[in-house]
């Protein structure tokens, strides 16, 4: 599976220990940024994790900013996109389960290091049940 990570500053840490993480668990990854503590703009970075998924040059997306909000704001404007923003694992384990979520958003001021990674390898382990789920997206997907 390859996931495509992108952060601002806010969230550049947090995203290194993802990175870490991801690597252990021998998932292909495409970083798109940011790289340093630099401020910078989020927006940009959600595009371009959005723009992996929608293409299918990605399984799966993961953005991290401060909160997590910002990402998940800008992610959910494209159509196609069911970004999430989960801090604990019942979350991840839903959005996946019941709302097939594409992209996982978190915020470094909200989670810690250990809950986040419980929450990433919760989220890309669960499947998508389908069944009566599947209707209900499709509602806002189109």
């Amino acid at each position: 599976m390859k996931i495509a990570i992108g952060s601002d500053h806010g969230g550049f840490v947090l995203k290194k220990q993802i990175l870490d993480l991801l690597d252990t668990l021998q998932y292909e990854i495409d970083d798109v940024g940011c790289y340093s503590l630099d401020s910078v703009d989020y927006p940009g970075f959600a595009e371009s994790v959005c723009q992996k998924v929608l293409s299918k040059k990605v399984d799966k997306g993961i953005l991290i900013c401060g909160t997590g909000i910002g990402m998940s704001m800008a992610a959910n404007k494209h159509k196609g996109i069911r970004a999430a923003l989960c801090n604990e694992q019942f979350a991840a384990l839903m959005s996946r389960e019941h709302n097939d979520a594409n992209i996982l958003c978190m915020g470094e001021r909200v989670i810690g290091a250990g809950v986040a990674e419980e929450v990433v390898r919760t989220w890309l382990e669960t499947s998508f049940s389908g069944g009566r789920h599947l209707k209900r997206i499709s509602l806002f997907s189109t």
